[in-house]
């Protein structure tokens, strides 16, 4: 007997997922994960911040501690906590009163709030992402019904921001559509705007009345600068922007699989939190009902606690410091190799990932030849790069590039 089910459609693969499961099922002993974007210690091993572990026995040992729900928007401690670590807790938006923070599941979880409240509430119906940009973006927006348009970012041939184009594409952007930043570490490129370009990206936005959705993955574990990986989101609301900036905190503090995040919202008035709030307590209501516990007080209880707060830093800069070291040796290695082409992008680029110019038929002699997994577009994490398996890597880079000279 058939199935009811028998003409559902095999969806498409999610590549950094199917990368990850090639990687475990592969039994080659020189084989490298450059694909999945977790920190790795110099060991190639997850690490479990110590400071995390700490607050995890706290809590284990804490009796008025329980597992009832919590408020729909979220745990408050965290929620506040959060906003002042992206804003800085002498923000003026702060202090009159004009932020509210929603719990969220993972950064994912704040762009999906975040749409669906403006397309809800607000009769958004255009979203525009940066070519590239991270996978989820566009089935996000897509998904909550709006209609996604793309503004160039990269240029391949010149492996920088394609900034003129740009400018172009956002000042042809009608009134009132959703613009998707991303704050710091731009994903996949690693390449970040200047400040001086923030600031021209900020007018065009102001005059043309397109609405800032900021995705904030990586504060901290960018430069490991907390201060300095918020600058672009600080300039926007000291300029008087009205905006949404979706915080995850997978990646400097570690919790990849809590899904714990922040919708941070900043407004002109303080009258109209309750109004926001309220409409985004509904829609969070109806995609996950209640945000989790766990991960949440982990991160209120750190930030909160000065002594922990300052031992964190120390910790997020560990990770920001080995994935630059990182950076340095690669670059320094495939220039004693001589590898063909210009490599100073790599040390241009920031945090996690870098965009390596490599085409698909390069990653491909990777993949296949070298057991060196990356995704298809030339991205790799940087974190999977060890003083161990940096030269085995350049070498299988060395000889893509001299295999596909002629394809070129």
């Amino acid at each position: 007997m058939a199935s009811i089910f028998s003409d559902v459609k095999m969806g498409p693969t999610i590549e950094v997922f199917a990368l990850t499961r090639r990687y475990n099922e592969d039994t080659c002993p020189e084989k490298v994960n450059l694909g999945v974007g977790a920190y790795r210690t110099d060991e190639g091993k997850p690490w479990v911040l110590p400071m995390v572990t700490q607050v995890e026995r706290q809590m284990a040992l804490d009796p008025t501690l329980n597992h009832e729900y919590l408020p729909v928007a979220g745990l408050p401690a965290f929620r506040a906590a959060a906003c002042r670590l992206m804003l800085g807790s002498d923000n003026p938006a702060i202090l009159e009163n004009r932020v509210e923070g929603i719990q969220v599941q993972g950064g994912t979880g704040g762009i999906r709030l975040a749409i669906e409240f403006l397309k809800r509430n607000m009769d958004s119906k255009v979203a525009y992402v940066s070519n590239p940009t991270w996978g989820n973006h566009k089935t996000i927006a897509s998904s909550a019904g709006l209609e996604v348009r793309q503004y160039r970012y990269w240029h391949p041939k010149e492996l920088k921001v394609d900034f003129n184009g740009l400018v172009e594409d956002l000042k042809a952007a009608p009134e009132g559509a959703v613009i998707i930043l991303h704050a710091v570490a731009h994903n996949p490129t690693g390449i970040d705007l200047t400040m001086s370009q923030w600031k021209e990206v900020a007018d065009i936005m102001q005059k043309r009345k397109l609405f800032p959705l900021m995705d904030c993955a990586y504060q901290g574990f960018a430069s490991g600068d907390l201060d300095a990986d918020a600058e672009a989101v600080r300039y926007f609301v000291q300029r008087g922007f009205e905006l949404f900036i979706c915080q995850s905190f997978s990646k400097n503090f570690g919790l990849y699989n809590e899904r714990i995040g922040n919708l941070c919202i900043v407004t002109k008035t303080p009258e109209v939190i309750p109004q926001i709030r309220s409409q985004m307590e509904i829609i969070c209501r109806t995609i996950w009902s209640n945000p989790s516990h766990h991960g949440a007080r982990i991160v209120a209880t750190i930030l909160d606690n000065p002594a922990s707060y300052q031992e964190w830093k120390q910790q997020v800069m560990t990770m920001a410091t080995r994935i630059k070291e990182m950076r340095k040796m690669m670059c320094s290695k495939l220039r004693q190799k001589k590898t063909p082409g210009s490599w100073n992008h790599i040390l241009e680029q920031i945090g996690m990932f870098s965009f390596t110019g490599l085409s698909a038929d390069q990653v491909r002699i990777m993949v296949e030849k070298y057991h060196i997994y990356m995704l298809s577009n030339g991205r790799i994490s940087m974190a999977g790069l060890t003083t161990k398996n940096v030269d085995y890597v350049v070498d299988a880079i060395h000889d893509a590039i001299e295999a596909t000279q002629g394809q070129q």
